[in-house]
């Protein structure tokens, strides 16, 4: 049986993530709805005192800025509250740990169920970004792909997960005894709807032609321990100008092809997709939009990805634009250039995938 202490201690670290989680998207959603109210105030203000076009631009402009200062100020109060839970929580062991006067009690199973539960509720959106749709739940999660995946994805094994979503019985590596963990860390519900909320985020923001958006899907993507660490849109940006600047007229040929032997976010194949496609010269050989989207994608764009759930998260975000292209990852393989290259293999790696 578990000690009074480590059941509360269990109950308090669910209990207080749950509850400031919750607190904090619920005054998120409020100063999004102020924001947006007070920008049509100022608009209807601004049109009855016949403002020009360039003064409406302007409080589009600054509406834009105050959403995304909202955004980051969200951002900011996630990253702050799980650095202090994980010191409180650390915190709390240690004094459970004194009381109970068992040194090793740290690397207990309860210990690394904290551990594990911390780490995995990062890796979420990745593991959306890969292999989410609208029937992924709680209870199914471990089904949508294979055991070492799963534990390359998230960090953890499946019969992790399963342990920490259902509990089990396990042997305590101080006293030898059998003893029972109830499981059930996970709010279902909660779980399930922030599953949705992120894949209607994702869908809303998946057409990246629609320069209106301020933000992109990467920008909900806590960093990881793992090599999934996505270059900022901006960055991306400035290496697509950079590449522009040496290359002048690089875009409007359409015998150009352009290459990401490395990608992580699939952003900068989209960013030079983009480029393509907004050519005044590409669009005089291909005035038909889906005749020129369909040669960009076969004919001059092309990337590697080292890991299987890399490669999903690249191809669904330089292809999710359009449902009907979903599938056309012909030019997109999983490979590791940067494995070839240390061996001095990269050119018969990528003769090997995209040579004629």
């Amino acid at each position: 049986m578990k000690s009074s202490d480590e059941k509360q201690l269990m109950g308090n670290l669910t209990s207080d993530m749950n509850q400031n989680v919750d607190r904090m998207f619920a005054e998120h959603k409020i100063q999004q709805r102020t924001i947006e109210q007070e920008h049509k105030d100022e608009l209807q203000q601004a049109k009855e005192c016949g403002a020009t076009h360039e003064q409406i631009e302007e409080l589009d402009r600054k509406y834009a800025q105050k959403q995304e200062e909202e955004r980051q100020r969200l951002n900011n109060e996630l990253t702050d509250f799980s650095s202090d839970l994980a010191k409180t929580t650390a915190e709390t062991v240690v004094q459970t740990i004194e009381r109970n006067v068992r040194t090793r009690q740290k690397q207990s199973i309860e210990g690394d169920i904290r551990d594990h539960l911390r780490g995995f509720s990062r890796t979420i959106p990745s593991f959306l970004m890969a292999y989410g749709d609208e029937k992924l739940t709680l209870a199914n999660l471990d089904d949508y792909t294979e055991d070492d995946v799963f534990f390359e994805v998230t960090g953890i094994s499946e019969d992790d997960f399963r342990f920490l979503r259902d509990g089990g019985e396990y042997m305590d590596p101080e006293t030898k005894e059998q003893k029972h963990f109830e499981g059930h860390l996970f709010d279902e519900t909660v779980f399930n709807d922030s599953v949705q909320e992120f894949l209607k985020k994702k869908k809303e923001l998946s057409n990246y032609f629609d320069e209106s958006h301020t933000e992109d899907i990467f920008d909900y993507i806590p960093p990881q321990k793992t090599n999934q660490i996505f270059t900022p849109r901006r960055v991306v940006k400035q290496m697509v100008d950079a590449l522009e600047e040496e290359n002048p007229g690089c875009f409007d040929n359409p015998e150009h092809t352009f290459a990401d032997l490395y990608m992580k976010s699939g952003m900068y194949i989209a960013e030079i997709v983009k480029r393509l496609f907004r050519s005044k010269k590409m669009k005089e050989l291909y005035p038909d939009d889906g005749e020129r989207i369909q040669h960009i994608l076969q004919k001059q764009v092309y990337g590697m990805a080292p890991t299987r759930i890399i490669f999903l998260i690249a191809t669904n975000y330089i292809l999710g634009f359009d449902d009907t292209e979903k599938t056309n990852t012909k030019n997109f393989v999983q490979a590791d250039a940067a494995a070839a290259a240390k061996n001095g293999f990269l050119e018969e790696l990528v003769e090997q995938h995209f040579g004629k």
